[in-house]
């Protein structure tokens, strides 16, 4: 009988420590809040190296869960918007490139929405910040199952008049709102009061998607201030940094007080590389930054924490990619994985909690078009007619070749992240066989892939 009883007793403290799975907390519809930052460097917050910026309330949120180190994203912003509501690659949605004000479609329609998702278990859905996946109502966010929207549809824009391009880019529940106030302090205020309005019986996704720390770069002096040693661009980043850290530090508050905040999966990352790195950003020790394929332009910051449920204190070094969280996210909250369009993405949730290893045998990125890509197999990774934006590199050249980067011919890289995570050494000439490896996948996770919708959504500009 003592023995039975202990059996009985050991299997529930088995039951208790794997209690974190996917499997026991399925449809257990935590709260999900996701932070996303517009632009920001990799190194640009205290959990991940800074020591220029302080950034207090991300590196507590940062230290209460798992970091994680190999987190990817896009290299431009609407990619990967498009890639975290989805849980698809560009291949397959055509989201190479960016849905601007001049642009007049958005993101396709029969795509499936995490929004769209969640409302399917009763989740109030909202968004507070940047969109940037369409410019005409039709593809506004209220119409792609968000409850609520407020921001700026765009981006780049004036931090204090949301003028763009003598329009303006500021609405509520999708129509034009002209407000005054400092963007990221509109954001903050309209987030907690949404926390502070939420139904006790309801579960809130609330996507806060700040539009700083984009160009122009404006913030008030106060924030600024502390950073007057650095260069004038690099004060002026710290004082934006410091705008989100505060914010982000207000909306915790609020779920604090609302008593949700055991109850809340907190997630946060960059949408692309930090943008003119060394000037403005800091991504070392990636290469690069925004609208690269290299390391610093789909390399980003970021974490998930949730009290109790995700181990505190750590990083996780595994490969992880920004559609992972469609797919994690509706086993969570109790949603049908069942939909027409395929999911590329895998529940992570087992990564979070239980150190398993990465459910990807390989992690695919495009640039703005079919053509340009990286694939990353274990610690190798292949770039395809990359294009450098290291200002050494200015004509786009292969480092250790004299071709150019207009070549009519493909052209490949070749790195072993392991030992150089900096990209500096091209290995495609002393490894073709790991090089024709690469190569031979790339291709057949391309080869279907659907082209470019029209070719204003390639155009470079301020995204």
């Amino acid at each position: 009988m003592n023995k039975i009883r202990m059996t009985s007793s050991f299997v529930v403290a088995i039951l208790l420590f794997v209690g974190s799975s996917s499997e026991i907390l399925a449809g257990t519809n935590p709260n999900i809040v996701y932070f996303i930052v517009d632009d920001m460097g990799y190194a640009d917050a205290g959990f991940n190296g800074s020591t220029e910026f302080k950034t207090p309330n991300i590196d507590q949120l940062a230290r209460s869960g798992a970091i994680l180190t190999d987190f990817y994203a896009q290299s431009v912003c609407s990619p990967t918007r498009a890639a975290l509501l989805t849980g698809r690659y560009p291949t397959h949605t055509s989201a190479y490139g960016l849905y601007g004000p001049n642009v007049k479609q958005g993101f396709p329609l029969k795509e499936r929405l995490l929004p769209q998702a969640l409302h399917e278990v009763g989740y109030t859905t909202a968004i507070c910040g940047k969109w940037h996946l369409g410019h005409v109502p039709e593809y506004a966010p209220t119409q792609r199952g968000f409850d609520h929207q407020y921001g700026c549809w765009d981006g780049g824009l004036n931090y204090f008049t949301h003028i763009k391009v003598k329009k303006l880019d500021w609405y509520r529940q999708d129509e034009l709102c002209d407000e005054e106030g400092y963007t990221t302090h509109l954001i903050t205020k309209e987030a907690v009061g949404l926390i502070e309005k939420q139904p006790a019986e309801k579960p809130l996704f609330l996507y806060v998607s700040y539009n700083a720390v984009h160009s122009p770069f404006q913030v008030p002096d106060s924030y600024s201030e502390p950073y007057q040693h650095l260069s004038k661009d690099r004060k002026t980043m710290g004082g934006l940094i410091a705008s989100v850290d505060e914010s982000i530090g207000l909306i915790v508050e609020a779920l604090k007080a609302k008593g949700l905040l055991e109850e809340t999966l907190i997630i946060f990352s960059s949408d692309n590389g930090g943008v003119y790195p060394d000037k403005y950003t800091d991504n070392s020790p990636l290469r690069d930054g925004k609208d690269s394929i290299y390391e610093g332009g789909i390399r980003v910051c970021a974490f998930a924490t949730w009290p109790g449920k995700i181990p505190s204190g750590i990083r996780i070094g595994e490969p992880l990619h920004v559609i992972d969280w469609y797919p994690t996210l509706l086993k969570l909250a109790g949603v049908s994985a069942e939909q027409e369009l395929p999911v590329d993405g895998h529940d992570i949730w087992p990564v979070l909690t239980q150190r398993a290893k990465s459910p990807h045998d390989e992690i695919l990125v495009m640039g703005r078009s079919p053509e340009i890509g990286a694939l990353r197999m274990g610690d190798w990774k292949l770039l395809v007619n990359p294009v450098s934006k290291d200002k050494s590199d200015e004509r786009g050249k292969n480092k250790d070749s004299e071709e150019p980067a207009d070549s009519p011919e493909d052209r490949f890289e070749l790195y072993n992240l392991s030992n150089d995570i900096s990209e500096t050494k091209d290995l495609a000439a002393t490894h073709p066989e790991k090089l024709q490896q690469l190569q031979s996948r790339f291709k057949e996770l391309v080869e279907n892939a659907v082209p470019l919708p029209n070719e204003k959504t390639t155009k470079r500009g301020n995204d």
